[in-house]
């Protein structure tokens, strides 16, 4: 049995042991004349099957790979097509080792096999580098993931129901303190991905991290330059951006790894990219009903204003958009023309309270969010949102809510708010200087009349 399996492992280049089975034993025959079938397309009766022109799967591996051979068959054992989660074996309870669980004939060391074969995802890492922003415009890629490899988790991100653990880690961090660095990576060993996927643009260090995960298959984006040496000989797959900061890409800027994701597999169609989507949690809705009621807004009878100039990190403003973010007077010049409807300020920090107080008024209504969660709640007991390019934008599209957008170019609309010709809820306001405060109030004046309220006949 030993030698069977040695010879079962040897490359592809030496093929002496199977050309001449007759010099083995017979009670070998059996597993020879296996292998030799399997070996049957390099055999001299039949020319190999080569591919040149074949995408690798990851040319720092194996510059001779040319990809999956077609004439293989695997057979009706590990068969085609989406996967769904297998059914839970019956406990054995005569098994000695209980806390493993296994039902009697259950062979762990082969379970895996049609999970390799099939290229199943039972568990996927994904990690996520930048802000509320770029975190909320990688749910689609999340949906994706789902989609394409059913058998996923439940939820942890609050707005996405697809996920099931959220660990916080900074991976810009270029000097992480060893113990947490070493704390997630334990996590990440732990839980035995099949899968782990980083949108930080990856050099020799964050390829080693993701190596040092175990997880099966490695996805990353690399620098475009020459800080990407070494890294692909780490992953499994790699994509080279054509800039270095994503997040400039806008709505898209996944749009090389989801169309990997969503490639064709043996009975799996191209899948379709699913639009951005957001589900709220009825214990966030409650908190956020608290909320906007203190501050003197009833449910359906307000407009979330979001995009106030400060300095806090819970703006929700995008990396690729750094200019989108207004003063609080000119927020005053677009608000003070809304009618059937209160508007209601979105303060990032308690410090803007008295801003937004001297500049628009004491009687102005003011809500204090800071969590994506609680500003989609928020969001969806309003009547609409007017916003700067922040992640409010991205989240009133999300629940087709009515949405007057400022930008600071008709560029920067396109790029991140696409087809907009397919919503007719989503108006755009942008700046012809390219700079967010030479806006024109006038015309956003006129946009947000959408959302005044017609009055009630007696």
């Amino acid at each position: 049995m030993a030698a069977t399996t040695t010879s079962s492992l040897l490359p592809n280049s030496i093929p002496p042991i199977l050309t001449n089975p007759h010099s083995l034993s017979s009670t070998r025959s059996p597993n020879l004349s296996f292998l030799t079938d399997c070996r049957q397309p390099h055999s001299a009766t039949r020319a190999p099957s080569v591919r040149p022109n074949a995408k690798k799967k990851n040319g720092w591996l194996d510059p001779f790979d040319t990809g999956d051979d077609p004439d293989l068959e695997y057979g009706s054992q590990y068969s085609t097509g989406k996967q769904s989660e297998d059914p839970r074996p019956p406990e054995n309870p005569d098994n000695p080792y209980g806390f493993l669980k296994f039902p009697m004939g259950f062979m762990p060391e082969v379970a895996s096999l049609g999970l390799k074969i099939r290229g199943d995802v039972r568990r996927c890492c994904c990690v996520i580098s930048g802000g509320v922003y770029e975190n909320l415009l990688f749910f689609p890629t999340i949906q994706l993931i789902k989609d394409r490899y059913p058998a996923r988790g439940k939820q942890t991100y609050e707005m996405n129901k697809n996920v099931r653990w959220a660990d916080v880690f900074d991976p810009e961090d270029d000097f992480p303190e060893p113990a947490d660095y070493l704390d997630l990576l334990g996590l990440l060993k732990n839980r035995y991905y099949d899968m782990i996927l980083s949108t930080k643009l990856a050099g020799l260090g964050h390829a080693s991290f993701l190596f040092m995960s175990t997880a099966r298959d490695r996805v990353s984006y690399i620098y475009p330059n020459v800080n990407s040496a070494g890294a692909g000989l780490l992953l499994s797959e790699t994509f080279t951006p054509d800039r270095l900061n994503l997040s400039k890409g806008g709505y898209n800027m996944y749009h090389q790894m989801t169309d990997w994701l969503a490639r064709p597999g043996r009975g799996v169609p191209r899948q379709v990219i699913p639009p951005l989507r957001v589900s709220i949690s009825r214990k966030l809705k409650d908190t956020v009903a608290t909320k906007y009621k203190n501050a003197g807004v009833e449910k359906g009878k307000y407009v979330v204003i979001h995009g106030i100039q400060s300095d806090s990190k819970a703006s929700m403003q995008s990396k690729g958009d750094v200019d989108s973010l207004l003063p609080l007077h000119i927020w005053g010049e677009i608000t003070k023309s809304i009618r059937g409807v209160k508007p209601l300020y979105v303060i990032p920090h308690e410090k803007e309270r008295e801003n937004v107080e001297e500049i628009i008024g004491y009687d102005a209504n003011i809500v204090f969010i800071t969590t994506p969660g609680q500003l989609a709640a928020l969001i969806n007991d309003s009547v609409g949102v007017i916003s700067t390019n922040t992640a409010a934008v991205q989240i009133a599209r999300a629940r087709e809510k009515p949405c007057v957008a400022l930008f600071g170019s008709e560029e920067k609309a396109k790029l991140f708010l696409p087809n907009l010709e397919d919503n007719n809820k989503c108006i755009i306001a942008s700046s012809k200087s390219g700079k967010l405060v030479d806006i024109d109030t006038d015309a956003v004046k006129n946009a947000v009349q959408i959302f005044e309220m017609p009055l009630a006949i007696a």
